[in-house]
């Protein structure tokens, strides 16, 4: 027997769109409300692993991404002054040749805007989730409800999340550049260059952009978490030519930064609710758990809490609490072990240290080489390597 829920979303992110899509396509009215008066994505490129790529095309907004994104089939890495790979994962595992699918999040947010219309989600702009209470949901001038169901998809500033997460050392700045005409650099690869530990530079190749033309490339620069006013203060011309001489190729990239506000800095940081759910609210994607971008998993991890959640109700047969029970069940391990590898790789490449990234060249990367490593990297990449949504798969 289907039992039709009234749910409310709050925030209409990439994790908020998806669980609305899913849901409204098993029946339920769904209402998501976002603080912004029309919808609109925040940031810059990101890559959707393979199983996140698989809850698009379940969803029906996979062949939209793939139209615009851009795919990308390799993550390599060099030392700035040695030139000598430091970092080499493919996606292929065995005889299966997988890909990332390197998007812009405004081509990501239209592929699930889109589709989360056309199956019937009931968006409402202009309204600022602050609290839940009682199955009601309040914002600036006002409330809505009862719903059988709250979902808090507001990202890491979210009102309605207990998460306290820890700042990380390490952030980053982040900018939509065209893709230079004479660039050398392959069009389906990830490239990076890391000075020791404390400069992490690279260039992802995105795709298109909605209402711009030509391909696109995400370019970020790694800085400490309290470095963005130095980095104001020395100037695009001092940036320009630090970046030039740690990684000539990124040279085309950065020229076409001409006014600092071009590049957004984002900060990170690492934690996880150990029950995502609880005073009637569910919590997805970086509500419920944060981490770093190391492992290209921010978007994903938000994918899978969505398609978990539709799946954990469909077979709690509408029971809510029972659903927010087996989806926490479902993703745990998943999140768990994600934040955990985060946590380990993130100090080898972006933090102060001067032993881990000797530790990283010299013995981690020749190990991560042999057989059968290469294998266990790339699944782990591809956002496999643990089962991403349990049982409920």
């Amino acid at each position: 027997m289907r039992v039709t829920l009234k749910i409310a979303v709050a925030g209409a992110g990439i994790g908020g769109l998806a669980v609305a899509t899913g849901l409204a396509q098993a029946g339920h009215r769904v209402q998501v409300f976002d603080q912004f008066d029309a919808p609109a994505p925040v940031g810059s490129g990101l890559v959707i692993q393979p199983v996140g790529l698989e809850v698009l095309t379940h969803l029906g907004a996979g062949k939209a991404a793939l139209a615009q994104g851009n795919q990308v089939h390799r993550m390599l890495g060099r030392e700035a002054d040695s030139g000598r790979r430091v970092l080499d994962v493919s996606y292929r595992t065995g005889k299966l040749a997988r890909f990332g699918l390197a998007i812009h999040r405004a081509a990501l947010f239209d592929a699930l805007l889109e589709t989360a219309i056309r199956s019937g989600v009931d968006i409402c702009p202009g309204r600022r989730v602050t609290s839940a209470l009682d199955g009601h949901v309040q914002f600036d001038g006002g409330s809505a409800g009862p719903f059988d169901m709250i979902i808090d998809a507001c990202g890491a500033g979210s009102p309605l999340s207990p998460l306290k997460a820890r700042d990380l050392d390490y952030g980053a700045l982040w900018a939509t550049v065209d893709w230079p005409a004479g660039s050398d650099l392959p069009r389906d690869e990830l490239r990076q260059v890391y000075r020791k530990a404390d400069r992490m530079l690279g260039v992802l190749p995105i795709g298109t952009v909605p209402g711009q033309k030509g391909l696109k490339a995400a370019i970020f620069w790694s800085l400490p978490r309290g470095g963005y006013v130095d980095w104001l203060a020395k100037g695009l011309e001092a940036w320009r030519a630090e970046a030039f001489g740690l990684w000539p190729a990124y040279g085309s990239f950065a020229r076409q930064i001409t006014d600092t506000a071009q590049m957004t800095m984002a900060r990170y940081s690492h934690g996880t609710l150990v029950k995502p759910y609880g005073q009637g609210v569910i919590h997805i994607g970086d509500a419920a758990h944060r981490a770093s971008p190391q492992l290209g998993q921010g978007a994903n991890m938000a994918l899978l809490d969505a398609w978990a959640l539709v799946r954990a109700i469909k077979v709690a047969q509408g029971d809510a609490d029972l659903a927010a029970l087996y989806y926490a069940r479902a993703r745990r391990w998943h999140v768990w072990g994600y934040q955990t590898m985060s946590w380990l790789f993130t100090p080898q490449y972006q933090s102060d240290s001067r032993l881990l990234p000797v530790i990283r060249d010299r013995a981690l990367f020749p190990l991560s080489q042999v057989p059968p490593v290469p294998r266990a990297l790339s699944r782990l990449v591809c956002g496999d390597l643990l089962p991403p949504v349990g049982s409920l798969a």
